[in-house]
């Protein structure tokens, strides 16, 4: 029993202790809130205060407390950045975070805006332009946190060219005995797509009511606008003449055309050299059918049979009349044989002061041919011909062989009449050709 009394008499005082030290520190508690004055607390709206008190006590707005403020993204303080509790129980200062605006945008030329939320932080405006211009720079911008508008600034420009359109081909035959005829059109119109004004209409050819040659003819107009953008349109006059197939000079005989040598209309006279005479007509005339009147003429007597048996008695009608040129080529479209028609057709009044004969051998046996002027020799002829004088079947070749059957000269290549000239004229010639020459002047109509 008495040692459960001295136990419940220790509880008795250590309850009392505590009781005592309770009300002691409340008491202490409340006498310290009424000497510290406090303010009230911060509230920031769109915005946060971070506080520090002098003594680390629990409480943010005991006396002597800094309060550093910050705003929310797209917000601006309006302010003091810090606030200090005074010894009044008020701040140091008032405070305000404010939403971020960006400048007005300026409305661009020839096009406008539209925004929503009007220009603060955040807000979306999208661009336009009027009819006829085009947007440069972004079509949308945003008010950014550094109170500036994203994307480059925005104009309209007139990008698009104006519009012009050019009649069809204009399509006219030449009159006879012209080479050219006189064509007509509208001159056409421009029409810009933005503000209506053209500046400049520029054109590239000949004018409307001109005297157009034969030939395709490119006409182009073109037309600016303020902005200098530019429109083109095109078409083409094409002038026909009327042509007869080209009429060459009779081997030892001459020919003299007017105009063009074979437009509807143009004459042509034949003659003949010394020692031969003309048989057909004289003068031809190219006709409205592309035909020409008259009989293809030639210069007799020399009349050369090329129904021979062999190579070598075709080439006994040529001893002591008439060297030889002869151009050997595997394909008619082989480019160094139709180069070498080409210059040697021109060239055919020197070949005949020369007395030159062109034989052509074309093609690879059994589709070859031969041919010396307008007659065609045999096949087997023509291959007994490259087989005597050795010439190769499968490459371009030119053969010079002079009066008396010597083989005087080859080429693997197309030779220029000029070239062919310096060599045949070097060949010794008889006393009739050289004074048949003086008398021509060796010179061409």
């Amino acid at each position: 029993v008495e040692d459960l009394v001295h136990l419940a008499a220790l509880l008795l005082l250590h309850l009392v202790a505590f009781k005592i030290r309770f009300l002691f520190h409340f008491f202490s508690v409340t006498l310290n809130k009424e000497k510290t004055p406090w303010c009230s607390p911060i509230k920031v709206k769109h915005g946060y205060a971070n506080c520090r008190t002098p003594q680390g006590e629990y409480y943010k707005n005991v006396l002597g407390t800094r309060c550093d403020i910050r705003c929310q993204k797209g917000y601006e303080l309006h302010g003091p950045q810090q606030l200090i509790c005074q010894s009044s129980k008020r701040w140091s200062g008032k405070v305000l975070c404010k939403q971020k605006r960006c400048p007005t945008l300026s409305m661009p030329t020839n096009g406008g805006f539209k925004c929503l939320d009007g220009a603060y932080f955040g807000s979306r405006c999208e661009y336009y332009c009027s009819p006829g211009y085009q947007l440069k720079g972004d079509r949308i911008v945003t008010c950014m946190d550094n109170k500036v508008w994203s994307g480059r600034p925005a104009s309209c420009v007139d990008t698009e060219p104006p519009r012009i359109q050019c009649p069809s081909v204009k399509e006219k035959t030449a009159e006879p005995n012209k080479l050219t005829a006189r064509v007509f059109w509208d001159t056409p119109e421009g029409r810009d797509t933005a503000d209506g004004i053209l500046t400049d209409v520029i054109l590239k050819g000949l004018p409307p009511g001109s005297h157009f040659p034969e030939g395709d003819h490119k006409i182009q107009y073109t037309v600016y606008d303020r902005a200098e953008n530019k429109g083109t349109c095109k078409f083409l006059v094409k002038v026909r003449v009327r042509r007869c197939a080209k009429l060459n000079a009779p081997d030892n005989g001459y020919i003299k055309c007017s105009g063009d040598g074979n437009n509807y209309g143009a004459t042509c006279e034949f003659s003949c050299i010394g020692g031969y005479e003309l048989q057909g007509s004289p003068a031809r005339v190219c006709q409205y059918n592309l035909g020409w009147s008259g009989v293809e003429p030639t210069c007799a007597p020399m009349n050369i049979n090329v129904n021979v048996r062999t190579a070598a008695a075709l080439l006994d009608q040529f001893y002591e009349k008439r060297r030889l040129l002869i151009i050997s080529t595997p394909t008619a479209a082989n480019f160094f044989y139709r180069m070498q028609l080409g210059m040697l057709q021109p060239a055919q009044c020197g070949l005949d002061l020369r007395h030159v004969t062109v034989v052509e051998l074309v093609g690879v046996f059994p589709a070859q041919i031969g041919r010396i002027g307008v007659k065609l020799l045999p096949p087997s002829l023509a291959l007994q011909l490259r087989l005597l004088l050795r010439i190769p079947h499968y490459n371009f070749n030119i053969v010079v062989m002079d009066k008396h059957g010597m083989d005087k000269e080859r080429y693997p290549f197309p030779a220029t009449p000029a070239e062919l000239f310096a060599l045949i004229d070097n060949f010794p010639l008889r006393k009739e050709e050289m004074k048949l020459q003086a008398e021509i002047g060796q010179s061409c109509p």
